[in-house]
């Protein structure tokens, strides 16, 4: 696992270009900017409620309505190309400032891939949600309680991301925004 940890740790450091993140950025403020879908629909979704509880979750798929359910599936399904955008713009933006920060010998140095823990969070929560949309009527109570669980934990997830976030903008300041190597 820690070689895999370190190979992606590699992969996103290479790519890591203001220029790259800067793109991630505006298709994730294009994305989110596009009227795909009812407000007030949008609203009460569960992927915006962390720690719901499976009759809350049953209630929420209730209430959608027959429309509402085919409409949150495609919303749910549209939110994969979200998620991996800021997935990938949260690793690439904590690597380029890393970078900026910490030499790679910096145990600090390998975190730069904890976006992908909240990331992988909320494609369970995506499939979970699905999951409950496509059983209704029906109340299967575990699926609710993984996609609560999946919910709480990327929410939970993005308190250490906007940490290391902090950390490596104050490291980089510090260091006046300029690369570093091992010879610094």
């Amino acid at each position: 696992m820690r070689q895999v940890i370190v190979q992606l740790s590699d992969w996103f450091y290479a790519r890591a270009k203001a220029a790259v993140i800067l793109l991630l950025l505006i298709g994730m403020v294009g994305l989110v900017s596009l009227p795909i879908a009812d407000e007030e629909l949008v609203s009460q979704s569960l992927d915006g409620r962390p720690g719901y509880s499976a009759a809350e979750a049953f209630d929420a798929v209730e209430a959608y309505g027959e429309a509402g359910r085919a409409q949150m599936i495609w919303i749910h399904v549209g939110d994969f190309v979200l998620l991996a955008i800021y997935t990938a713009a949260f690793c690439l933006t904590t690597s380029w400032l890393f970078q900026q920060a910490f030499k790679p010998s910096n145990p600090l140095w390998r975190l730069n891939t904890l976006p992908l823990l909240g990331g992988f969070f909320d494609v369970l929560e995506n499939v979970w949600i699905i999951a409950l949309i496509l059983a209704f009527p029906d109340r299967p109570y575990p699926v609710a309680w993984l996609a609560t669980l999946s919910t709480t934990g990327k929410y939970l997830m993005g308190v250490p991301i906007i940490g290391l976030l902090i950390v490596g903008t104050v490291g980089a300041a510090v260091h006046g925004f300029r690369l570093r190597s091992e010879g610094h």
